[in-house]
């Protein structure tokens, strides 16, 4: 495996100080204790959200327009940020190290204070992210299997995948940055009032469609890294994990895409916001 010693970070043009006093070993001690904590707050989740759509069985629906606009407005900023953290560190390592580094060397989080802090971040908002699943039972819109089925593996599988420092997850974290910060800025337009054209949905589905695509593939190549014998970062667990992941969630979101868009089923505006789903893989 290549030399860390040798590993050329990207030049920054400013470096915050939450990001400059992050320190990795603190951040990877504390998951390895706790990440099983996940498996608690999922099972809550789920007697909310299921609770809740009985709970509001024969209430009136709640609006909650600004709570929402404010909700899907900060993580559209969180996305961008996280996004504008960490692809000019995914960049650099394509250019300079090549895309072998890119999968198997975890340099993103050991080395580098600035994508290893937004990759920290990245991990813990799975978890307030579960909100999401709230405002949709609140506003008795149509709750389908892969939004929390979505929900409750990426938790699980990021926090997991923290605890091993998985290459690969470089991969996914910036590409999951980018798709949310296009959806959750489409979300909370839509929640203030304003109305985009159908197409950019279209758009952020096939975003999501083409997610699924390259976290297959980035599986299958550190897998046959292995199997050649080259050291790779990514355990034979993790990547029969995520493959089954990232293909589950590419017939669902196909499947998805279909109905939504080519099956002739008639457009409803009221329940764009609660089936454009939340592609938060990795």
């Amino acid at each position: 495996m290549e030399d860390y010693k040798h590993v050329t970070l990207p030049n920054y043009s400013y470096v915050f100080n939450f990001e400059n006093d992050f320190i990795h070993q603190d951040t990877r001690t504390w998951m390895v204790k706790n990440w099983t904590l996940g498996f608690y707050y999922v099972g809550a989740y789920m007697v909310l959200i299921f609770g809740g759509q009985y709970l509001m069985q024969n209430r009136k629906r709640f609006e909650l327009r600004g709570v929402l606009s404010l909700w899907n407005t900060s993580l559209a900023v969180f996305s961008i940020m996280g996004a504008c953290r960490t692809v000019p560190e995914f960049l650099h390592i394509l250019t300079h190290h090549g895309l072998y580094h890119s999968v198997c060397v975890p340099s993103f989080i050991e080395q580098d204070k600035v994508s290893g802090f937004w990759t920290w971040m990245f991990v813990l908002s799975k978890l307030p992210e579960l909100g999401d699943t709230i405002f949709i039972v609140l506003r008795k819109q149509p709750l389908i299997f892969l939004h929390w089925y979505h929900h409750i593996t990426v938790l699980l599988y990021c926090w997991f995948s923290y605890t091993e420092y998985t290459a690969s997850a470089r991969w996914f974290i910036v590409m999951n940055y980018c798709v949310h910060a296009v959806m959750y800025t489409y979300y909370a337009l839509r929640a203030m009032g304003y109305h985009p054209p159908r197409q950019i949905a279209m758009v952020i589905t096939s975003l999501q469609l083409l997610q699924m695509v390259v976290g297959c593939c980035v599986n299958f190549w550190a897998q046959q890294l292995i199997q050649e014998g080259r050291e790779c970062h990514v355990t034979n667990l993790n990547i029969k994990i995520s493959l089954a992941m990232y293909f589950s969630y590419f017939v669902l979101f196909a499947r998805f895409f279909y109905k939504s868009y080519f099956s002739g089923v008639k457009w409803k505006k009221q329940s764009n916001d609660a089936t454009l789903l939340k592609a938060k893989a990795h």
